[in-house]
């Protein structure tokens, strides 16, 4: 599948500032059409017919011969149909401004790291989620303590009051997001929250357009486990939010109870910066929705040594004009 300009014959793309389609060639907008490829090999540019490398994720992708993005029909229907999404808010060059301001001021970092070639090289991605939703039934108890002192003339008291403390809590949890895709590593797709839910919209393949995206890589049951886990940590933080006042809580029972569970299949957009260095990656990861970035800058020791020097330089010279002082008081 490629979006096609009517005007033109173009490539429209989806763009995330204008939340519209546009056609980068003859700049309309909404004028795309739909064109599919007529056959079922999806490793061929339904345009140009050239071989276009796909794994067996790929869900979108860019042709490397004529530059025009393809959504491969049959990873985003049927069993592998998303059933919602957040369409990317930032486009490449607001990403690009992101970057510049967070990171422009890193003195030691290489002098290329935010360079227009090396930033251009940036992909936006459609990553693939399970949204688990739960209807848990909470219960704890405990003892707690509090503790009262004062003094008396010479004497100084302490007065300790036990209590029974109990807690029972019936919480809804909605889109708890656990990344379905390998690549990704798990605890930077965590770092990526929170998205703003309230934008989630039912799957549109021209979203697709203009970006990169995987199918899931992962099933729901496969991942179960870890929105478990997500779960029953927010529920235990819940819990201990409800139980305050005390000096102290000895905790006797702290048990969740699942009453309803259910997956449902998303994406969610993310910009991906790999810049190398010396030979190292260093991955910075954008959230395509709200801009916050996850990544590491590279220092540059040839910076480091630079300043090093001229700090050292800067500091021989200072000592060479204390030691001539005094001749310059006689």
């Amino acid at each position: 599948m490629i979006f096609k300009c009517a005007n033109c014959g173009g490539n429209v793309v989806y763009s995330p500032e204008k939340k519209k389609m546009v056609c980068p060639y003859c700049e309309s907008e909404e004028s795309q059409q739909i064109q599919y490829a007529g056959y079922k090999q999806i490793t061929i540019c339904p345009d140009c017919s050239g071989e276009v490398p796909v794994d067996e994720f790929t869900a979108a992708t860019q042709c490397p011969y004529c530059s025009n993005y393809l959504i491969l029909d049959e990873r985003v229907e049927g069993a592998f149909l998303p059933k919602q999404m957040i369409p990317f808010r930032m486009g490449k060059e607001t990403c690009k401004k992101a970057l510049r301001e967070k990171f422009g001021k890193q003195i030691f970092a290489p002098t290329d790291f935010l360079s227009e070639a090396r930033l251009n090289s940036m992909e936006g991605t459609y990553v693939p989620f399970w949204f688990f939703d739960y209807d848990v039934n909470a219960i704890y108890s405990g003892e707690g303590r509090k503790v009262r002192s004062w003094t008396s003339g010479s004497t100084e008291y302490t007065e300790t009051s036990y209590y029974d403390v109990r807690r029972n809590m019936d919480i809804t949890y909605q889109n708890i997001p656990v990344d379905a895709s390998i690549p990704m590593p798990d605890p930077v797709m965590d770092l990526m929250e929170p998205y703003d839910y309230q934008e989630l919209s039912d799957f549109d393949p021209k979203y697709l357009s203009g970006f990169y995206a995987e199918r899931f890589n992962l099933t729901a049951e496969q991942l179960k486990a870890r929105a478990d886990q997500k779960m029953r940590a927010d529920t235990a933080e819940l819990l201990k939010a409800e139980v305050s006042g005390y000096s102290g809580v000895t905790e006797k029972e702290n048990v969740s109870c699942i009453r309803r569970e259910e997956a449902s299949y998303g994406l969610l957009p993310v910009w991906k910066y790999n810049y190398t260095y010396n030979g190292q990656d260093y991955p910075f990861y954008v959230n395509g929705q709200t801009g916050k970035i996850v990544g590491t800058v590279p220092l540059s020791t040839k910076k480091v040594w630079a300043y090093a020097g001229t700090l050292w330089a800067c500091l021989a010279a200072i000592g060479v004009c204390i030691g001539l002082l005094p001749l310059i008081i006689l």
